[in-house]
């Protein structure tokens, strides 16, 4: 296949892993994600521009401070440097999908759980999809 062409609300709201890539071109990258209740991603800064959909469940956003209720249908865009964490407030799992611009992940990175992913020290190593 190229590029990626799917129903990504679908997609993310199969997903039950915390962490998902399913694409990535020299560009940008699209990654699934499942926070179970009461987790987050934790607080972090990226060199690069983020972008969010929330798919299902509850959450809250915390952009350089400021907090932002979020739940299903919400967008959310990071610019580069910002500090942000993303946390589930609800009781369900909070499902979404994120864009990152270039990418972040070696590509067809699975972390099935967010402990899986802390412990993870990989990044993008220039390697694509396609």
């Amino acid at each position: 296949m190229h590029g990626y062409v799917q129903n990504i609300e679908k997609a993310a709201l199969e997903n039950t892993d915390f962490r998902r890539v399913v694409y990535t071109s020299t560009n940008s990258q699209i990654v699934l994600m499942s926070i179970k209740a009461g987790e987050e991603i934790g607080a972090e800064t990226h060199d690069l521009d983020q972008f969010f959909r929330v798919e299902a469940g509850e959450g809250k956003v915390i952009l350089d401070g400021i907090e932002h209720e979020v739940s299903d249908g919400f967008a959310i865009l990071i610019p580069e440097g910002t500090l942000h964490n993303v946390i589930n407030t609800g009781d369900e799992d909070l499902k979404l999908y994120s864009i990152y611009t270039p990418p972040q992940h070696e590509d067809g990175t699975v972390h099935h759980t967010k402990a899986e992913a802390d412990a993870a020290e990989e990044h993008f190593d220039g390697e694509t999809t396609e």
